[in-house]
């Protein structure tokens, strides 16, 4: 007795019941660095994911000055008075910028392969992901990079996800489970996949 894969009307069928296998598959083993230009040499990036792992994303240690010595021993320009009690992880400390009285959350992670400039009293609270690459989802899956700005103000609420070339104006919120693929002008409340205005956050003052 014949199998389905015998049948000539399923010769196109693809693993996944109901789908039909058509189109490119771009082959991941030719990608490339794109416009990534690393910063650091393949020992420092390795003695930093060491200390990230063991001390900056370790949640055994509450201990702000810890990390933000650490950091600026890595290159990071950081404030003062900054809040960095939870774990969390940085890719690049040498591509971290962040300004006066900024607080971070649990499980923050700035993955920036690209400059990520935080302004002052930033909030940027649990779970949130700030990402300065992608790749090129078109043609050959290249990593691609650009910088991350948040103006001084900001608050970037939990679990959100801010991409690759996005600046977050002054003052603006960024509500729970939002994603950020675009620019935000200041001083306005945006929420939703994909991220938009909701209202301004301050009420005029008559």
């Amino acid at each position: 007795m014949g199998t389905v894969a015998d049948d000539p009307q399923f010769a196109h069928a693809s693993p996944v019941e109901g789908t039909v296998d058509v189109g490119p598959v771009i082959d991941l083993s030719l990608a490339g660095k794109g416009n990534y230009v690393a910063k650091r040499g393949a020992l420092i990036e390795l003695l930093w994911f060491v200390i990230e792992a063991c001390v900056i994303n370790n949640k055994l240690l509450p201990i702000s000055a810890v990390r933000v010595a650490l950091l600026r021993l890595f290159g990071a320009k950081i404030g003062e008075g900054c809040r960095f009690v939870h774990p969390l992880r940085v890719k690049a400390p040498w591509n971290l910028e962040v300004g006066d009285k900024c607080w971070f959350g649990v499980d923050v992670w700035i993955y920036n392969q690209a400059l990520i400039r935080i302004g002052s009293n930033v909030c940027i609270s649990q779970g949130t992901f700030l990402t300065a690459g992608s790749h090129d989802m078109s043609d050959t899956m290249d990593l691609h990079v650009a910088p991350i700005v948040i103006e001084d103000g900001v608050w970037i609420t939990s679990k959100c996800v801010v991409q690759m070339g996005v600046t977050i104006g002054r003052s603006a919120v960024v509500t729970p489970l939002s994603v950020v693929h675009r620019s935000l002008d200041a001083e306005g409340v945006y929420g939703g996949n994909p991220c938009r205005f909701i209202r301004k956050r301050f009420m005029s003052v008559a």
